[in-house]
Order: structure tokens, then C-alpha cells, then sequence
């Protein structure tokens, strides 16, 4: 179904009615004991992720004690903690969940279930959640007070149509959602195949490449003009992002800087901290930046070198071979010396030069599928929000 069929731009609402919440929806609140009970799922808040409608992940009774709720499928499972996080999803097994949570059901005599859930996704019912929210820590949603909270609602004779333009475009995101996860499990494979293959024997990293650390430029020089700096919170998802504050440098202030200069396809690596072992690729667009310390940059000894050892760089097994390194304190540290040590698959210029073109190819696709899955997903709230 087409937006053109229902025109959100010019909805006319003047037959919608106000309800409170508790005429909306039923409060679910059955109480299970997990440690008597013959229901095998059990859902915490960490299993529902942030604004989506499918839970994909579960656990048993035996990972919880204490009393919780009794779910059905079909219900949502709303978190009344932290509702900052946008966590309501669909119920598609009978269980129980968290106490942290609540057990709503639509009130089919005011809502449409399947228009329901997209309801509680809306911007209109997230942000009244957020602002009744009580405690510092972490704040919490009372039943007393939500349930009187009033909302204006579609009339019942649009609500079929609404829903179904709402799920179809669900059921585009998630069709998006599942060709990334086949790609980032391809990419997966090709990581493995590689660290795994015991036909090739473990060489260190220095074979193809040295570590360059960063500059050490003192933090009363930055500014928020000039000349870019990477630091380690600007490696963002293989690339580089900058919110241009205290990021800049002028550098007539420096000497002997221009070994630190990066240049456009430079791979980099986080040396410290919480993110240690991520990596990320100096853009096209970046035409100048310096390498602040902490973050190193991979000289590679041949170029062909590059793209394969930098599709190995982003695996779980070359962050494992970071972490026999890490030295101890409040957070993990490398040296530039002790990357280079780290062990990698011994591979010949030819199979550098394969496995690269499969590397960029996964990578490529997984970018692009990347910026789809956000387009639509930021349609399909943009046309939510046009409803409620």
C-alpha cells in the first residue's frame, strides 16, 4: 500500500477521540515465580532492542529469580525503566518478563492491535513516557500515573488501513535487516576462513606493516577551527565523525608534525580505552587531519597489502591476538610495538590481492544495505509520527 492511498500529510483528525491510556490498553499483570513455572522464556530488557518492534532474543528461568510477569503472545512488552530507550516489543512466545517492564494489550474496542504497537512508537507516546519517568538513576514509569495520561486516537474505520501501510514498510526494513546480517555472516566466514585455515601458518603483523602512534598535542591547543585532529572517540563505525569542537589545531604551532599527517584511505587503530582494537578508514573528504596520540596508523609495507589485512583488522580474532597485549591499569593499553607483534595468517601477495577484492566487496555492500535499513527505518518514523 502506497501513502499515496492515505495522505498523512493531510490527515483529517476531526473524528479522532482522546482516551487515557488505561482505556487504550490493559496492564497485564499476572506474576509467575520462575522457579515454578512451566513457561521456558523469559525476557529482560536487554533482550528487546531500542525501537523495534521484533524481540529476537530470550532467556530461561534459570537466569533470573524473584517474582516476574506472565506475558502471552501478542502482547507488548513495554520498558517502563529507562523508557529513554524506546524498548517496546511484540511477544511472539508465551513467558515472562522483567519486573522493570510492563505487559500491555491492546483495548480492541479503542485500538487496532495491529496499529497498537506502532502507537507506542511514536514519538506523541515515548516522550509523554519519557517526562512522567520518576528517579535520577534510573527512571521509572509508574502504571498510576501512565494510565492517565491522554492521547488522541485514530477512528477505528482508518485503523486497518493505517496499520497495514505501517507494516508493510516493516516488513521492508526487515527484509533489509536480513540481507546486512547474511552479508556481515559472509564477511564473518571470509574472516574465519582465513584466521582458521590451518594450512597457513601464524605470522607477526610486522611482515606487512608498522604502527605509527600518534602526536602527543596538548589539550590548550585545540580549538574549534583549523587544521583536524583524529582522536580516538572520532573512529566511528569503520570511518571517521567529527562534532567540530576543540577538534582543530593551527598548525604553525607545531613542528616536526608532518610524518602524523593522514592522508585519505589511511587505516587507523583506537590504542587505549573502552574501544580499544577499533579501526576506521580516513574518508575521501578529509583532506587534512593529524593523528593524535593514542590512535595509530598502519603503515603498510606493499599496498596490496592494505585492504585484505584491514578486513582481518575488523574481526573478533584480531582483536583477540590485542588483547594478549593489553597492559594493566584503569583502561587497556597498546603499544605501537605490541601491535605489530600481534599474530595474522601468512599470505602470499596474490592472496592479499583476493581476499582484498572480497573484503571491499562485503564491506561496500555492508555500507550500503547500512544507509537503506536507515533511510527506511527514518521513513517509516517519519510517517508513525504523521499519524499520531
Amino acid at each position: 500500500m502506497s501513502e499515496a492511498k492515505i495522505d498523512l500529510n493531510n490527515l483529517d483528525k476531526s473524528n479522532w477521540k482522546t482516551y487515557r491510556f488505561d482505556e487504550i490498553a490493559k496492564n497485564i499483570s499476572e506474576r509467575v515465580d520462575p522457579n515454578n513455572t512451566d513457561l521456558e522464556v523469559y525476557i529482560g530488557l536487554e533482550h528487546i532492542d531500542s525501537e523495534s518492534l521484533h524481540i529476537k532474543r530470550h532467556g530461561t528461568p534459570d537466569d533470573v529469580n524473584g517474582t516476574k510477569l506472565k506475558f502471552y503472545k501478542g502482547d507488548i512488552i513495554f520498558g517502563r525503566r529507562r523508557a529513554y530507550q524506546r524498548k517496546a516489543g511484540i511477544a511472539t512466545w508465551d513467558g515472562f518478563c522483567s519486573a522493570h517492564a510492563l505487559v500491555l494489550r491492546a483495548n480492541t474496542d479503542v485500538i487496532d492491535p495491529e496499529l497498537f504497537p506502532f502507537f507506542l512508537h511514536s514519538d506523541l507516546f515515548m516522550n509523554r513516557a519519557i517526562d512522567i519517568s520518576v528517579g535520577s538513576l534510573s527512571p521509572t514509569i509508574n502504571w498510576g500515573t501512565l494510565k492517565h495520561q491522554e492521547f488522541l486516537i485514530p477512528a477505528k474505520e482508518h485503523q486497518a488501513q493505517l496499520a497495514e501501510l505501517l507494516w508493510s514498510m516493516e516488513e521492508v526494513i526487515e527484509k533489509e535487516l536480513l540481507v546486512l546480517d547474511n552479508t556481515q555472516k559472509s564477511l564473518n566466514s571470509l574472516q574465519k576462513k582465513l584466521y582458521k585455515n590451518e594450512s597457513k601458518k601464524k605470522i607477526h603483523l610486522r611482515k606487512y606493516c608498522t604502527v605509527l602512534g600518534g602526536f602527543a598535542f596538548p589539550s590548550k591547543k585545540f580549538k574549534e577551527n583549523g587544521t583536524l585532529v583524529v582522536k580516538i572517540k572520532n573512529i566511528v563505525n569503520g570511518s571517521l565523525k567529527f562534532d567540530h569542537k576543540e577538534n582543530h589545531i593551527d598548525v604553525d604551532d607545531f613542528k616536526n608534525i608532518e610524518k602524523f599527517k593522514l592522508q585519505p584511505k589511511d587505516a587507523l587503530i583506537a590504542m587505549t580505552g573502552a574501544t580499544l582494537g577499533k579501526v576506521g578508514i580516513v574518508q575521501d573528504k578529509i583532506e587534512s587531519a593529524y593523528l593524535n596520540q593514542r590512535v595509530g596508523k598502519f603503515i603498510f609495507k606493499k599496498s596490496v597489502y592494505q585492504d585484505c589485512l584491514y578486513g582481518l583488522f575488523k574481526s573478533s580474532y584480531f582483536l583477540y591476538e590485542l588483547t594478549k597485549f593489553i597492559g594493566v591499569g584503569a583502561q587497556g593499553n597498546i603499544s605501537s610495538e605490541d601491535i605489530e607483534k600481534c599474530l595474522v595468517p601468512d599470505l602470499t601477495e596474490n592472496d592479499c590481492y583476493e581476499y582484498g577484492q572480497m573484503f571491499n566487496s562485503l564491506f561496500n555492500a555492508s555500507k550500503d544495505l547500512g544507509s537503506k535499513v536507515y533511510l527506511s527505518k527514518s521513513l517509516h518514523k517519519s510517517l508513525i509520527n504523521k499519524i499520531f
